[in-house]
């Protein structure tokens, strides 16, 4: 069993987390095995990591199907602490995600990947799930540097999780630990009710905030937090 090194990209380990984080209808819980397999061959991750995402796969397997999906809806699709859809964290249902969402569209293109409707369940680029898949296809350090870029939203949502006792919060913990990025523990902030915290925001409120003072120009992508919303849902081909 060969470990991963800094010179490799743990490639079949962060696709088998994108796979992981997925809605587990029985397509998912059918190739569960396979991702098992994947996790315990690569061995990028440490042996506690892989003990977990067991804990993990093994519970998808054994519990009720029908509890086992109601479970992820509630989890990653009622509320923004715990999505798995990156700009809800960093724009919300603002105006600015759709911009965001094109310029992410087009990293991808420029690496040579194209998101397939089909195969993605019409997920949207700054899921998870897809995001991982893009990032499995990267250069060492160009991986480590992109997971940099969204860690501390990584690191809010496994807050929200381990708050609620979730199993899931192992994949999170893991899909840092193979970006390279620390596992920080914060105190957990209230999440406001769901109202307040997807509220549109004024049509013109926030003008200086980043990438708006100089309207009509390109400005580079940076996840931030969301303003407000407490910290810490979505393949591709």
């Amino acid at each position: 069993m060969t470990m991963s090194t800094a010179h490799n990209t743990p490639a079949r380990s962060l696709r088998a987390l994108a796979h992981l984080l997925t809605y587990p209808d029985a397509a998912l819980r059918q190739v569960l095995p396979e991702i098992e397999a994947a996790l315990q061959q690569e061995a990028a991750l440490s042996a506690e990591h892989r003990a977990g995402l067991l804990a993990l796969t093994q519970a998808l397997q054994s519990r009720d199907p029908l509890e086992v999906e109601g479970d992820y809806v509630d989890l990653f699709d009622r509320g923004r602490a715990t999505s798995l859809h990156l700009f809800e964290h960093v724009h919300g249902d603002s105006r600015d995600r759709g911009p965001a969402m094109i310029d992410l569209l087009q990293t991808y293109e420029q690496g040579g990947l194209y998101l397939d409707p089909a195969r993605t369940d019409g997920e949207l680029p700054d899921h998870l799930p897809v995001v991982l898949e893009f990032a499995s296809t990267l250069a060492p350090q160009a991986c480590r540097d992109f997971i940099g870029e969204f860690a501390h939203i990584l690191n809010s949502v496994h807050d929200a999780l381990n708050h609620r006792q979730s199993p899931y919060a192992v994949a999170l913990a893991a899909v840092l630990a193979l970006g390279g990025q620390a596992l920080v523990v914060r105190p957990l902030v209230a999440e406001p009710a769901m109202d307040e915290s997807w509220a549109e925001p004024e049509a013109f409120a926030g003008c200086s905030s980043p990438g708006q003072q100089n309207p009509g120009q390109s400005q580079p992508i940076h996840f931030m937090p969301l303003a407000g919303a407490a910290q810490p849902r979505g393949a591709l081909s």
